[in-house]
């Protein structure tokens, strides 16, 4: 897949930090390995958005990706409007019924695992399943974000030498009105050298670089909602597709310019603000 990448124009400009995306995503021998964590209001949009990018990969010569989707939910009445969901999928699982629907419309093999992505859950089966080139974790609380960053980094020793190696983490969260989207790498990830650019190999998790602020959000009331109207008092019906989108977006640019002047942003709804996070 051809890549593209900004030049510094002038010796005199300071020069930007980027980080460089690891080289075997960018040609690999088979398809990309994901692991999707969370099919709700954000899980739900995201892998559709990674079907299309599937789509585009593999018109570009790219094998593509491969999708794991895991959610223990099933589907409830509130879920239905904020949420990719159909009346006719009511208390089927999430991560089932919306992998049977994109498979069908994109003509991808995708697989649903309906159980929560966790510790006590990776044994046995799953445990084949755990590792990934890349996660995406839609969830709810800091306790689910803290599990997935151990699992995560016990994955990048014993998968070091495996296909499904882990490179990066991106993760989503929001509020009612405000959200983030940040990427983080599993290790550092080997730059190329180079004179234009400072090159930023290593990008933090977010529980280590923002656990305060993910455990004060963390305190506010995540009890389930019972209809689509209370779940509007607690999430904008928006919020989650705009987020979506521009994690996804960043996604893009890392595979198709080969390399990220930032590694997510900060949204605001109410003040129709997004604020990126600049790779430092």
């Amino acid at each position: 897949m051809e890549t593209t990448r900004p030049r510094v124009d002038s010796p005199d400009q300071v020069r930007p930090s980027v980080h460089f995306t690891a080289s075997y995503l960018l040609n690999p021998t088979n398809p990309l390995t994901v692991n999707l964590i969370g099919a709700g209001g954000t899980g739900s949009q995201v892998l559709t958005l990674l079907a299309r990018m599937n789509h585009a990969f593999t018109e570009l010569g790219h094998p593509g990706l491969q999708v794991r989707l895991w959610d223990g939910d099933t589907v409830s009445q509130a879920n239905l409007g904020r949420q990719l969901f159909a009346h006719s999928e009511l208390k089927l699982n999430k991560a089932v019924a919306l992998i049977n629907r994109v498979n069908g419309f994109f003509g991808t093999n995708w697989k649903a695992v309906p159980t929560p992505y966790c510790i006590s859950r990776l044994r046995g089966t799953s445990r084949q399943h755990a590792s990934a080139n890349l996660f995406i974790t839609c969830v709810d609380t800091v306790s689910a974000r803290r599990e997935i960053a151990l699992i995560v980094q016990e994955l990048r020793v014993q998968a070091k030498h495996d296909r499904d190696r882990p490179y990066y983490w991106l993760d989503y969260g929001n509020s009612q009105q405000i959200g983030q989207v940040i990427l983080s790498t599993v290790g550092e990830i080997e730059q190329p050298p180079t004179q234009e650019y400072v090159a930023v190999g290593q990008l933090p998790f977010i529980t280590d670089e923002f656990d305060q602020l993910l455990f004060e959000a963390d305190q506010s009331d995540n009890t389930p909602s019972c209809s689509l109207a209370e779940a509007l008092q607690k999430q904008e019906l928006f919020i989650n597709s705009t987020l979506a989108n521009h994690g996804c977006s960043l996604l893009w640019t890392l595979f198709r310019k080969a390399m990220t002047p930032h590694r997510g942003c900060f949204l605001n709804l109410e003040t129709g603000r997004t604020t990126p996070l600049p790779i430092a």
